[in-house]
């Protein structure tokens, strides 16, 4: 079991989704319906406003904040959520954490995902130029501490985009560990919005669903995007 689900809030002036305190209450409720078991929600962010009470704030630190995201200049940079790999990461979230995405639609029962007991589990990406997404990542703190303790944000970035591993923090990631770490991925009824759900369903669900992620260019709290899949209102709440 896990000690604490962490979620991050902040703007990128550069990236398409604004991400803002409903988001981060919204995913509390989903993850309270769907994850039973005691844990706490911790929020990483610098605008604490409009979040509820019961949602621990963490304030944001400004460390790699700047770094521009060397595969898209358009795309979110995200470095600042690398220190979740640091050894002192346990004063923050516990022992064991999951970092998760706001921009996530949990569909059903999170226990299946969230109780294994490997030290590190990763989303598994469903680009083949990418083998991990950063959308949701579990591990025992401090585990992975070489991808934090080997960052070198003058050089880190161009290393591992020259390498292949696209993204901001989830290239360094890809990059760092290499392949063979647990993953979760469509067998675990994980599924992609734009890949799983519009091109292969015409925006339905598929069944058994436990969670949809939403990376790319649609958003679960776009109207537009939930006017193509009704089913989101449903869940997403």
């Amino acid at each position: 079991m896990i000690d604490s689900v962490v979620v991050w809030k902040w703007n990128s002036p550069r990236y398409r989704s604004k991400f803002n305190a409903a988001a981060v209450n919204t995913m509390r409720n989903m993850v309270a319906r769907h994850y039973p078991e005691p844990h706490r929600f911790i929020c990483i962010t610098d605008d604490p406003a409009g979040i509820d009470p019961g949602i621990e704030i963490v304030p944001l630190w400004n460390e790699h904040g700047n770094i521009p995201n060397p595969t898209w200049s358009w795309g979110p940079s995200c470095y600042r959520r690398l220190r979740a790999f640091s050894a002192d990461f346990e004063a923050i979230a516990g022992r064991r954490f999951v970092s998760i995405d706001l921009d996530t639609v949990i569909t059903g029962d999170l226990r299946p995902l969230w109780n294994r007991r490997e030290d590190f589990v990763i989303y598994a990406s469903v680009q083949a130029r990418m083998a991990y997404n950063g959308s949701m990542f579990m591990m025992t703190a401090g585990c992975r501490r070489q991808v934090w303790d080997t960052f070198d944000p003058r050089t880190s970035p161009q290393t591992a985009n020259a390498a292949g591993k696209q993204g901001s923090d989830q290239g360094w990631i890809g990059h760092v560990l290499g392949p063979g770490e647990a993953t979760w991925s469509a067998r675990d009824r994980i599924f992609a919005y734009r890949w799983d759900c519009l091109r292969q369903r015409r925006g339905k669900l598929p069944p058994n669903t436990r969670m949809v992620v939403f990376h790319g260019k649609y958003d679960p709290w776009d109207s537009g995007t939930q006017k193509q899949s009704p089913w989101i209102k449903d869940y997403y709440k």
